[in-house]
């Protein structure tokens, strides 16, 4: 199996399965002299850690990363880093039934099709297990722009979960971190949570809507053309497990607006340029204007669900399948640290690309 890897400059390869004794990343162009240690990884790991509340799936997982490569006295030298999360809790006698069937929604007869073989134990690398990795490296690009760009804040949160919607008239970003939902509304904590426990109960799951943003971004990072960052941005968010559609900015909202109302009208401000409005979600022209870079995706239902579905084992017999084990009501909910990470990952890879090639030099206006 190849493109196990992504980035440029910054370049990550993820590897190991859900059941396997371990997994992990390594990541390569991580440039020299940054202080990281595993305790700051580990913060963005505990966020994603499965097992945390009776909103996630309870398959125990400590998570904890260790640093095998990469790193002398607490600084990184410039060399590949090797993260590791040993597999602890797994149970993979929960998918002895399935061996021979394909689950519907799973990528099981997909990767039949495909290679002829598959890891049937919670589905290998097509498991959402596998994020944990890319919250690891996300934890690596997060310390070096820590250093490069210290205004730079990254923050996720749930926006929608089924019928539910966040009422933005009550955002409060104090209260992401204080909810399983990464929820910036404590007022609608307990509802959404009824009606999470609902959806379990009648043997279901239910999907969602997750918002990134980056504040403090700096202007021209990205290209033109091939490489767009908010290409790449749609690319990073799509690649994570059980995403179905991203938005930047507008997103398809701006197929309902005219040019007036889209336009993000400039003025001179006491800083330089200011922008009116950002329906553009902070790029242009495949290039950052400085402004918030906001990313929206859709997260499908989890497809692990305790109702008898229709489908076909792998001697083309119909079948009912009943998928057993420990899984999310909402695979949205733990998709927020990943979203992170993997903006983190894009916007270092594309700030280290913006160096190399312009050296930071910008065009001055005014």
């Amino acid at each position: 199996m190849s493109f196990n890897s992504f980035g440029h400059l910054f370049r990550v390869t993820t590897w190991g399965e859900s059941h396997g004794p371990a997994l992990g990343a390594t990541v390569d162009g991580c440039p020299p002299g940054i202080e990281i240690e595993p305790a700051f990884i580990q913060q963005f790991l505990d966020r994603r850690r499965p097992g945390q509340s009776k909103e996630t799936t309870q398959r125990k997982e400590p998570d904890e990363v260790r640093i095998l490569s990469g790193t002398f006295e607490g600084r990184t030298t410039g060399t590949p880093i090797q993260l590791m999360i040993e597999n602890t809790n797994q149970r993979s006698k929960d998918y002895g039934e399935i061996a021979q069937q394909f689950r519907p929604g799973h990528a099981d007869i997909t990767y039949h099709q495909k290679y002829g073989v598959r890891d049937y134990r919670g589905g290998g690398r097509s498991s959402a297990r596998e994020t944990a990795a890319r919250v690891a490296a996300g934890g690596v690009a997060q310390a070096v722009l820590r250093k490069l760009v210290p205004g730079l804040k990254i923050t996720g949160y749930m926006v929608q979960m089924g019928e539910k919607h966040l009422d933005r008239s009550r955002f409060d970003r104090a209260a992401i971190l204080q909810n399983p939902f990464f929820l910036p509304d404590a007022g609608a904590v307990d509802e959404w949570s009824e009606y999470l426990a609902a959806i379990r109960k009648g043997q279901s799951s239910v999907g969602a809507a997750i918002e990134v943003v980056a504040e403090g971004c700096p202007p021209g990072l990205g290209a033109p053309v091939y490489g767009k960052i908010d290409t790449e941005l749609a690319a990073a968010m799509m690649s994570i497990n059980a995403v179905k559609g991203v938005e930047i900015g507008e997103g398809m909202g701006a197929a309902a607006l005219t040019g007036i109302e889209n336009a993000d009208e400039m003025v001179m401000g006491p800083e330089g340029v200011e922008y009116l409005s950002n329906h553009a979600g902070g790029i242009l022209g495949g290039i950052t204007t400085g402004q918030p870079i906001t990313v929206r995706f859709a997260v499908k239902p989890t497809s692990s669900i305790l109702t008898p579905r229709r489908s076909v084992n792998t001697r083309g017999e119909e079948v009912e399948v009943i998928t057993k084990g420990r899984h999310d009501p909402c695979v949205g909910i733990r998709a927020v640290p990943v979203a992170e990470a993997m903006m983190a990952c894009v916007i270092l890879d594309h700030l280290l690309m913006d160096r190399a090639q312009t050296g930071g030099q910008r065009g001055e206006i005014g």
